[in-house]
């Protein structure tokens, strides 16, 4: 099986195609990367709206792009998605993605965005099996400008996935390892899968409770590990040591892809979770 996979940050975009026929370093067949570091330079940090609306132009250019280099081509954004895709990062520019968000059934955008912000918070898709899974994407409260608390739609959410469908995966996009723990402790026996993403560090916590609940606090970065997450060390250490302006230029070496893997039965109790890291 060929998998897509789509790694986003405040201000990095990783793409890749992974070949799990081949198997380790030979499955990869074409990976990208797009930095925004350029982009936000001059502010001496990442600019929200700014990295959201670069994103929405970039992101689909350089999945088209990894697609190519991969030998397939001519399918389509939409033919590429055949698991559901959640969003964090990229919806900040209304004109440009609101049709896309609006008319797929296979997009999430954060929940927690508002009610009139377009598009859902929520999708259900078959799997290869046809067993439905559902998949819930929110945007953590603490150290970032969410503007309704996750706490207050969770239950919600998770109440009509299932209803829906047996598995269910909740990507949390936080930037505070404790509210993703504490979201995986809340849901423990609700959910299939917990998975925490936006800090670019994978963490060693890959586990499974006694109620079948998997949890990982962050599936990590795709990109060059050789590097402060994704940025040439020397720059960013010269950034942090002087606390003056310093022009960002993406990392090179060890680039590596990483996630995690998953095993539940068709109830949607986990068995195993195992955490994915394959070296380029």
């Amino acid at each position: 099986m060929k998998v897509l996979g789509i790694e986003s940050s405040c201000d990095e975009t990783g793409v890749a195609v992974y070949d799990t026929a081949r198997g380790g370093a030979h499955g990869l067949l074409a990976q990208a990367i797009y930095s925004q570091i350029a982009l936000h330079a001059q502010y001496g940090g990442v600019v929200p709206e700014l990295a959201s609306r670069d994103h929405v132009r970039k992101t689909l250019p350089l999945v088209h792009q990894t697609l190519d280099e991969a030998g397939i081509a001519g399918r389509g954004h939409e033919a590429v998605l055949e698991e559901p895709e959640s969003l964090a990062d990229l919806v900040g520019n209304p004109q440009a993605i609101v049709p896309y968000l609006v008319g797929s059934d296979r997009v999430v955008r954060p929940a927690n965005m508002g009610s009139h912000a377009p598009g859902k918070g929520l999708a259900v898709v078959p799997a290869r099996d046809g067993t439905p899974v559902a998949v819930i994407n929110v945007i953590g409260s603490l150290f970032l400008q969410t503007p309704i608390s996750l706490w207050e739609q969770i239950d919600g959410l998770v109440e009509e996935a299932q209803r829906r469908a047996k598995v269910i995966v909740v990507d949390i996009h936080a930037e505070a390892t404790s509210e993703k723990v504490a979201l995986a402790r809340w849901l423990d026996g609700k959910v299939t899968l917990v998975v925490g993403t936006h800090t670019h560090v994978q963490t060693n916590d890959a586990r499974v409770s006694r109620a079948g609940t998997a949890a990982l606090t962050d599936a990590g970065m795709t990109g060059p590990h050789a590097s402060v997450i994704g940025v040439q060390a020397e720059l960013a250490i010269r950034r942090m040591r002087t606390n003056m302006p310093v022009r960002f230029e993406t990392a090179a070496g060890d680039v590596r892809l990483e996630g995690a893997l998953v095993e539940c039965n068709g109830e949607g109790r986990a068995s195993s979770c195992t955490t994915v890291r394959v070296s380029v």
